[in-house]
């Protein structure tokens, strides 16, 4: 099952410019799943990082790991209406190569364990075949609110 843009929408509050997933590729059950975000030279970051030298910014690539394992937690969460969801760790995080536009980020995200709102990830970001950040993130959903 895929999610299109409009369903990421719908499923996490996070709007532009700071919407780090552009659609759901594939879910692996209700424990994986792989997101990608088209890297473009018209996203406002690259005026400044880094002029003459494009990089997508190493926190945004974190960002995007958050919110894709913000989808598989909402997902889980099975209440209705409206939902938040806050990062709230990040650990053995490691930056292997940069992203730059024209890149698409592909971000596989595996659920490690659960307890109550909290879920802990497993997270890579590739390119292609290439590994180029990884982390564990943790991420609360908080049901009945929005951001």
């Amino acid at each position: 099952t895929e999610l299109d843009i409009r369903r990421i929408l719908d499923t996490l509050p996070h709007r532009y410019p700071f919407l780090m997933i552009d659609r759901v590729v594939e879910f692996v059950g209700e424990d994986e799943l792989v997101a990608i975000k088209n890297v473009t030279i018209n996203e406002p970051y690259f005026q400044g990082h880094f002029p003459g030298n494009p990089v997508f910014p190493g926190v945004l690539i974190i960002e995007g790991m958050a919110q894709t394992a913000g989808a598989i937690a909402i997902a889980a969460d099975r209440t209705t209406g409206p939902h938040a969801v806050y990062m709230v760790t990040v650990d053995k995080c490691k930056f292997r190569k940069p992203a730059r536009p024209g890149d698409v980020i592909e971000y596989h995200i595996r659920k490690i364990r659960r307890r109550s709102a909290m879920g802990w990830y497993e997270a890579r970001a590739m390119v292609g075949t290439t590994l180029i950040a990884e982390a564990e993130v943790g991420a609360m959903v908080m049901s009945g609110t929005s951001a």
